[in-house]
């Protein structure tokens, strides 16, 4: 943000604030282009309290609009790249997005989904010329002010999520209001890296999309504290290795099945690794099988450690570094000082330790969430302001640390990603050879789950091969390539109680039998 990025700037103007792809930014040259950034969009017609949606790979130009929407009371969107151009105009219409920084990568993607969203009317175009109807990013920053901006106020930002039914939902924070002063977004950034013990300076390797919280999460917080991004577009387990070495790699971030990759690459490729500069590397985004959670910690040392958390919770939940994993496998950590893990029975009462039941979050210093312009599935959420799950299932031991057990919800985690399966089953339905169909996780060895679906043919169609694939060819057209399934079997019928309701259960555990998890 420009006023603390100024005070970076004085104490250090030429030591790089960014290492990407396409060149190396200065802490001083990074100060010019986000003021550039805001007087630009201003300029253009962006007024406090909008919303600015940017669709990229990791590039500078993404946190150029991470910090810009910091200091002018600006609501960010990322937008997973993945998506179709159905899908993001929706996400663009119902955020009510008034800019969109799009990387030319996904030109044709973004000309096709602006077409169907009038309200933005700023549209730039990182990594290239202009397009037709989207002006270049350089160009707009090369002609506005380099001053600082006046009237700096906090922004925040908004993530999608789908949801258990329906398409997603933007997930909006109660912790950093719009409009705050600078200084107190500040200070709550400081105190949160405090709480997750991310190191100040040094340097953090981003090899994971942005447009996900945790890595958002684990970038954006060491930026704030003085390190030095190293960006890579697409992670690659051997050049992890090389780049955390070549820079002397201090903060770094992975899902577990970043663990997986590295751990089966080469032995010689393996024992080359230093890695001796790390002082901590992050995880998030799905349960990481014990094993392979101890494989890494043998080989980098106490140094991976652990949140667990979600979009809702805004970063907020249990933490356990890796030595304390060392005397607790499996645990995914003890509550943050700033909250209160509650794990409630079906009968809505408080269990006591060593008991399962819903896993609950409860803020303990006034933060909330709410789904965008969804008020009934916010109130689902919730079992009081402030006390909110996303549907796990676990116990607290006896000294307060958290282990997970199972999922209420369907959700699906795959390689880190959140996939629900009803945004999936909506579009296999509008296939007119399936009757009805449930979809769900199975077990994936390097991804942890993968989608399948299961199909109950509607009369006159009968089970192939060929229908299999032309369904499959059905959910491509409509759905980002990650939540197609990537198996389909057929079902005469569909197990169901007396009242209709699918029993979804009976229909997936056959595929987890044996296993030692279920999540």
């Amino acid at each position: 943000m420009a006023e603390h990025l100024r005070e970076l700037a004085e104490a250090d103007p030429d030591r790089p604030a960014i290492i990407d792809e396409f060149g190396e930014f200065t802490r001083s040259q990074l100060n010019e282009r986000v003021n550039r950034l805001v007087n630009g969009l201003r300029a253009a017609g962006v007024g406090p309290g909008e919303v600015v949606a940017v669709l990229a790979g990791n590039r500078h130009e993404y946190v150029e609009t991470v910090m810009a929407c910091g200091v002018s009371a600006w609501i960010l969107v990322p937008l997973n790249w993945h998506l179709t151009a159905e899908e993001l105009t929706y996400i663009l219409n119902d955020s009510g997005a008034r800019a969109l920084v799009a990387d030319v990568e996904f030109a044709a993607t973004v000309a096709e989904s602006v077409k169907e969203a009038p309200g933005v009317t700023v549209r730039l175009a990182v990594g290239g010329q202009a397009l037709e109807g989207i002006d270049a990013y350089d160009d707009v920053l090369a002609a506005a002010s380099p001053d600082e901006p006046d009237n700096q106020a906090s922004g925040t930002y908004m993530f999608y999520t789908s949801g258990t039914t329906g398409r997603p939902k933007g997930v909006r924070s109660t912790a950093f209001t719009v409009g705050m002063p600078v200084s107190v977004h500040a200070a709550l950034l400081g105190g949160l890296a405090g709480m997750l013990q991310v190191p100040d300076d040094g340097i953090c390797l981003v090899n994971a999309p942005l447009y996900h919280g945790g890595p958002f999460l684990f970038s954006m917080l060491p930026a704030y504290r003085g390190a030095t991004l190293v960006m890579r577009r697409r992670f690659d387990p051997a050049e992890m290795l090389r780049v955390i070495d070549g820079y002397r790699v201090t903060t770094a971030y992975a899902v577990p099945t970043h663990f997986v990759r590295l751990l089966r690459l080469p032995d010689d490729v393996r024992a080359a690794f230093d890695g001796s500069s790390l002082r901590a590397v992050f995880h998030t985004g799905a349960p990481c099988a014990p094993d392979v959670k101890r494989q890494m910690l043998d080989w980098w040392g106490p140094v991976i450690h652990e949140l667990y958390s979600a979009t809702e919770t805004g970063g907020l939940g249990c933490f356990v570094t890796g030595e304390e994993w060392l005397t607790r496998p499996g645990t995914v950590g003890r509550p943050l000082p700033v909250v209160a893990i509650e794990i409630v029975g079906d009968d809505g009462e408080v269990l006591p330790a060593g008991e399962v039941g819903t896993v609950y979050v409860r803020n303990l210093i006034g933060g909330d969430f709410s789904y965008h312009g969804a008020p009934e599935k916010t109130a689902e959420a919730h079992r009081a302001p402030g006390v909110m799950t996303v549907g796990d299932v676990g116990y607290l031991d006896e000294d307060g640390y958290l282990f997970l057990c199972d999922r209420k919800i369907d959700m699906i985690i795959s390689g880190g990603v959140n996939i629900y399966p009803a945004e999936i089953e909506a579009v296999l339905l509008n296939h007119p050879a399936v009757l009805d169909a449930a979809v769900f996780g199975v077990p994936h060895d390097e991804f942890g789950e993968e989608v399948k679906a299961v199909i109950q043919p509607a009369p006159g169609h009968e089970p192939s091969d060929g229908l299999a694939a032309d369904i499959t060819a059905h959910a491509r057209g409509h759905l980002a390539g990650y939540k197609v399934p990537r198996s389909i079997d057929f079902t005469a019928e569909f197990p169901r109680t007396e009242t209709g309701k699918l029993l979804k259960r009976e229909l997936r555990d056959p595929y987890w039998r044996g296993r030692d998890r279920v999540i």
